[in-house]
């Protein structure tokens, strides 16, 4: 089974940066990303961050994301990140990593916490 995990939440202060990592089992899928939530909701009901495709696509990012995050991929580490930049009080959630493997059905991190301070 594909597992995943994330590190790299922490607390920061409004307009600093933040870099999330998502390490994956498995090194082919069909697109691996960042969703985020807040308390109260389930991950999977949360807001798409950004993603890549695993055929070599361009990024995609919510239109809250742009212009601010980056995800970027390791082939060689298995892992992605998500570089968060000109953080708002906003941005505060849970970040979880997904992927959606060649075979069978998404598969979730735990998550990790970010929160900004203004």
């Amino acid at each position: 089974q594909v597992q995943l995990e994330e590190s790299g939440g922490g607390l920061v202060q409004a307009g600093e940066s933040l870099t999330l990592s998502c390490t994956s089992s498995e090194r082919t899928f069909t697109t691996i990303g960042w969703f985020r939530h807040t308390p109260g909701k389930d991950r999977e009901f949360g807001d798409f961050v950004a993603g890549l495709n695993g055929y070599g696509g361009p990024p995609l990012y919510s239109d809250s994301a742009k212009g601010r995050f980056t995800i970027s991929r390791d082939n060689a580490q298995n892992a992605v990140y998500l570089q968060m930049s000109s953080l708002k009080p906003e941005d505060t959630a849970v970040y979880t990593c997904y992927l959606d493997p060649r075979v069978g059905g998404r598969v979730w991190g735990q998550g990790t916490q970010v929160t900004v301070s203004s």
